[in-house]
């Protein structure tokens, strides 16, 4: 049951990430909302196994490594059907629990609702890769549609008292003392699921807040959609005489991408992050780098019908109505109650310090940019759309570092391997490509391999990879899985899948990546390592928490940079021949280069987020008054912006993932360079045998079997040094920073 409330989640509210969007890497929450399905009480589980031998996407799945999704035959004219059909099934089940007249065991109770819900997760496999991979608008309206419905399933779940009644009974009874760590911690997880989320509520107080959710999953969903209209419909045009600077195989992509969309022999500069970005790096038109810079950074702020500014305003208001009834006195306080953190104040108390590290060196970035605009006789003060473009400038004169240059090493199917290699030295896995058409796949460019322990032979799982960007996916690199590793109702193996965006090569042509996009290329596959190397038994325990999740994966990018990884994979894409080590010493000298841009950019949304919950709505008024305010008020530099702008923050307002939680990639980034430091220190670096053992034993494959502090603990022998991020970052440390011992 659990999983299906995490996916419930996920579909109510279509939550978009730089990394982690909707569906991908969803932590343990419960989302509830009002009750708006009298009819499926009332059918039952063998109504419901008829629809499905009629309904592929409630079947089975069948074929190969313990069956897989047929995408071939899934067709949007059954999705609404199919969630009908599960939702009723999900809840015939759960009144077959609370039906029982027996005492609440963890065996009738707990393990029973981690049972159900099986057909239903099957739709939402189809569900995400609708929302997030092949969207269209025909899904959109079923998604909005259904979006309302789905949340007030799960407060069918969430507020069903005689439930909530046998987990309580559960979780203050004797046998929970009997019971094994993990399950102590499932039973643990599900009360709190229960209790942090309205099933304490009666009356009128249960009834508005299940309203307050319903109407939650409705905007979450136009939020979303109105982001992806911006991304669609703002596309810059480019002629032949318009590519100054632009390297040639991002000209010969943005051709094949204005050939797509029915414009031969223009160029399409499209409104995402992968084109946005080098576009700004490279491109010598001034006021084309405006016209991209505002298109993407104005995505949702563009008033008329696809504006979000209002439905910020009625999500804080919700989200603030909603936490009030449960005794908080704000949003970020609820939110943060159960992670790492524990509270907004030690979020902030992290985040501002690094902040002002930030801010300082932004002014140090901007001044050398300034000044090489100057010597060139450029005649302009650096804005926004200059600082990628001039960074650039100043990274190739100090350290003789192009990025262009360095991209000839980075074909992106030489980091794959790459990735494969790490994997098979760290976690023992091995990857083997399987032959197109043995298993479905949603779109032609996707690819598939097998993975399997290297020593038993044994299967772990799939991997799926859709590499390209395409009209309908959604921006931005995510991961995600159609099924989790369980053992407590016989085996399951994995099927993980990873997402990008680079931009589709001329055919033909090797997709070249910039060092950026490589890292991040790490950075997700960390995510889908995270979900093969699971252990756990139950399905509750494969959820995270939101500061601890992004940390595995941000520790996997440091495997870029490793000896056998440059030596064997970054190559040159015309001689074959590996990078020069002297062109690696430039990029390991410059790789705290424009560390305050990157830094900065990524802590203002941070602030902004936990600045956005903690303050009363009422005094928020207009989102895009109060964004430019609080960050004048904090001392935002003219010359960056938030790396996500309010009005498409999708991280914050598609979806409550990262909802007052944004600043946990930072608080995870801690945890990621003190581990790598334990790395650095050992005998055999990052490929040391002891280290990389207790990498996978605490940190990958427990999930959320163990409290991630006391993980880390027993990973490290301590908590993590604070310090060990502004050392990482090449920023002073505070003093009294760094005292761990």
């Amino acid at each position: 049951m659990r999983k299906i409330l995490m996916l419930t989640a996920s579909a109510a509210a279509i939550f978009v990430a730089a990394c982690a969007p909707q569906g991908a890497d969803t932590e343990n929450e419960t989302v509830t909302s009002e009750q708006a399905q009298p009819e499926t009480a009332a059918n039952t589980a063998a109504e419901t196994e008829t629809a499905a031998a009629d309904n592929p996407l409630l079947a089975e799945w069948t074929g190969p490594y313990g069956g897989v999704p047929d995408f071939q035959s899934a067709s949007l004219d059954d999705l609404v059907p199919a969630l009908e059909a599960g939702m009723a099934q999900n809840l015939a089940e759960i009144d077959a629990i609370t039906a029982n007249p027996e005492p609440a065991t963890f065996e009738n109770t707990i393990v029973a609702m981690e049972r159900s819900g099986d057909a239903l997760g099957r739709v939402f496999s189809y569900w995400g890769i609708w929302s997030s991979n092949m969207s269209s608008p025909e899904f959109r309206a079923i998604q909005a549609e259904m979006a309302p419905r789905l949340s007030a399933f799960s407060s069918q779940i969430t507020q069903n008292q005689e439930l909530f009644a046998r987990v309580r009974a559960v979780y203050e009874g004797e046998e929970m003392a009997t019971l094994r760590p993990d399950q102590q911690r499932v039973v643990q997880l599900t009360y709190d699921g229960f209790a942090r989320n309205g099933a304490t509520l009666e009356g009128e107080a249960a009834e508005r807040y299940a309203a307050i959710n319903q109407r939650l999953a409705e905007l979450h969903t136009a939020f979303s959609n109105n982001v992806l209209h911006d991304e669609e419909n703002y596309v810059t045009y480019l002629s032949a005489d318009q590519l100054s600077g632009l390297p040639q195989g991002f000209i010969d992509a943005a051709a094949a991408a204005a050939t797509t969309r029915g414009r031969e022999g223009e160029y399409a500069i499209t409104n995402t992050r992968s084109s946005m970005d080098p576009f700004l790096t490279f491109s010598d038109e001034r006021d084309l780098r405006e016209q991209v810079w505002r298109n993407y950074y104005s995505r949702g702020d563009n008033g008329g019908e696809y504006d979000n500014n209002a439905i910020i305003m009625e999500i804080l208001e919700l989200r603030d109505e909603r936490v009030e009834l449960l005794g908080y006195d704000n949003y970020a306080q609820w939110r943060l109650e159960d992670r790492m953190a524990g509270n907004p104040e030690n979020a902030m108390g992290l985040m501002v310090p690094v902040w002002q590290a930030a801010v300082g060196r932004i002014e140090e970035e901007v001044a050398d940019m300034q000044a090489l605009a100057d010597e060139r006789g450029d005649d302009i003060t650096i804005q926004p759309w200059d600082y990628r473009y001039y960074a650039e400038k100043v990274r190739q004169a100090r350290y003789e570092l192009d990025s262009d240059e360095v991209k000839q090493y980075l074909q992106l199917d030489n980091l794959r391997e790459g990735m494969f290699y790490v994997a098979g030295e760290l976690f023992g896995f091995e990857f083997r490509a399987l032959p197109e058409g043995e298993v479905s796949v949603w779109h032609p460019t996707v690819r598939v391999w097998e993975v399997t322990d290297r020593e038993s032979g044994e299967n772990i799982g799939l991997w799926y990879l859709d590499p390209y960007a395409r009209q309908g996916k959604r921006s931005g690199a995510w991961a995600n899985s159609f099924r989790s590793h369980t053992t407590f109702d016989g085996e399951e193996n994995v099927l993980a899948t990873n997402n990008s965006n680079f931009i589709e090569p001329a055919p033909g042509q090797p997709v070249l990546v910039s060092w950026d996009d490589a890292t991040t290329f790490f950075h997700e596959f960390g995510h889908a390592l995270h979900y093969l190397s699971s252990n756990v038994a139950y399905p509750t325990l494969n959820g995270g928490v939101r500061d601890y999740t992004e940390f595995q994966s941000q520790l996997l990018e440091r495997w870029l940079m490793t000896d056998p990884v440059i030596e064997n994979y970054l190559v040159h894409v015309e001689t074959g021949e590996p990078i020069p080590q002297e062109l690696i010493e430039r990029i390991r000298a410059a790789a705290n280069f424009n560390q305050g841009f990157s830094t900065g950019e990524y802590l203002a949304s941070a602030l902004m987020d936990m600045v956005y919950h903690t303050t009363p709505p009422e005094e928020i008024g207009d989102p895009d008054t109060f964004e430019r305010e609080t960050l004048a008020e904090l001392g935002m530099p003219d010359e960056i912006v938030m790396r996500h702008r309010s009005p498409h923050f999708g991280h914050v307002f598609s979806g409550e993932g990262y909802s007052a939680g944004y600043y946990g990639y930072m608080w995870a980034d801690v945890l990621t360079s003190d581990a790598a430091e334990a790395f650095e220190d050992a005998p055999g670096g990052y490929y040391d045998p002891e280290v990389a053992g207790r990498l996978v034993d605490y940190l990958f494959a427990p999930r959320n079997a163990i409290d991630p502090a006391d993980a880390y603990r027993q990973f490290r022998g301590r908590d993590a040094d604070p310090a060990a991020l502004m050392r990482d970052r090449g920023f002073p440390v505070p003093e009294g920073m760094g005292d761990t011992e």
